[in-house]
């Protein structure tokens, strides 16, 4: 059984000065901070969707992956610093500390924000939305513990990121 454990988010944020869309995560599964790059669990279908929406082939390579996130002018991060999580599992989350966005929203003209998913909404409307004045929209969440929602019914969720 996997214990409980303090993690901080090791990855740092994705954007440049054409970054118009923000994409907010919750925390990095375990795939992901082994993978040291977002979404890096093979069943998470935040790639495909990304890769239908814009046309291409789901990227493979993180190199691939930021090229398709920066060309589109979007931007990704989390809404969780840091926390005490057992394993990937959003609902053992503990102990937020939220990512600071003003490091992505002083340097990039971000338009729109958007939560991949209910704990990231969760955790942006607690502690981010109050200190950044912002609003966020949540959108389905790509990862495979969202069984419910088809990889079609997520493209077309999703559409509105672009």
């Amino acid at each position: 059984m996997a214990q409980a454990q303090k993690q901080v988010h090791p990855i740092p944020p994705l954007f440049d000065g054409g970054s118009r869309v923000l994409i907010l995560g919750s925390f990095p599964s375990v795939k992901s901070r082994e993978a040291m790059f977002f979404y890096g669990h093979p069943q998470n279908r935040f790639w495909q969707v990304v890769a239908a929406l814009t046309g291409t082939p789901v990227p493979r390579t993180v190199e691939e992956k930021k090229a398709l996130i920066l060309s589109n002018h979007l931007a990704l991060w989390d809404s969780i610093g840091s926390c005490t999580v057992t394993g990937s599992s959003d609902s053992s989350i503990r102990d937020v500390v939220p990512n600071d966005l003003s490091v992505i929203t002083a340097h990039a003209p971000i338009e729109r924000i958007y939560c991949n998913g209910a704990t990231s909404m969760k955790y942006f409307m607690r502690y981010i939305a109050p200190e950044l004045g912002r609003a966020a929209q949540q959108l389905p969440s790509t990862s495979p513990a969202n069984a419910a929602w088809s990889l079609d019914r997520l493209i077309e969720a999703w559409r509105v990121i672009l």
